[in-house]
């Protein structure tokens, strides 16, 4: 493994990504993860979406996971799958095993004030009706990433609202 590829990252997931399936299509290999609690912030639905959104909310908190290990190379590969609509932050999460405390990567949706955020999103009720399809995308976009062949990220994203 070369420098740049060791583990050196923990990236707290929230939505999509806490499905098995679909870290491991962007990890290439199964994540290794501990539950965990990030305060101060809220998961919100997106009208006409699938996945969520966080933001910071004062009295709020979002329940995930960490996933451990995860190198320079994977974190790009996060960066490219959660794309510009969200920004990539340092946060403090407890872990839900023991309390301690954890400086955790995660992804925070850009437009706090987007008309289209509501409710709370639910993992359960998603994974019933579109993990399948989230793997498969990730999929396509981590190969879209690697050779666009003339087509942008939104081009291969339309499928996940089809």
């Amino acid at each position: 493994m070369s420098g740049s590829d060791a583990p050196s990252h923990n990236v707290f997931v929230y939505g999509s990504i806490l499905e098995p399936a679909a870290a491991a299509v962007i990890l290439d290999r199964p994540a290794d993860t501990v539950p965990a609690l990030l305060q101060g912030y809220h998961k919100y639905k997106l009208k006409g979406r699938s996945y969520p959104c966080i933001v910071p909310f004062k009295s709020g908190k979002v329940n995930g996971k960490v996933i451990t290990g995860v190198s320079d190379a994977e974190l790009n590969k996060f960066d490219v799958i959660e794309g510009s609509d969200y920004e990539r932050v340092t946060v403090e999460v407890a872990r839900m095993d023991n309390s301690e405390k954890m400086k955790v990567e995660t992804y925070v949706w850009v437009n706090k004030d987007d008309p289209s955020m509501y409710g709370e999103w639910d993992y359960e009720e998603w994974r019933v009706v579109h993990a399948d399809k989230f793997v498969e995308t990730f999929r396509k976009v981590l190969e879209w990433n690697k050779n666009p062949n003339g087509k942008s990220r939104e081009d291969i994203l339309k499928s996940l609202n089809d």
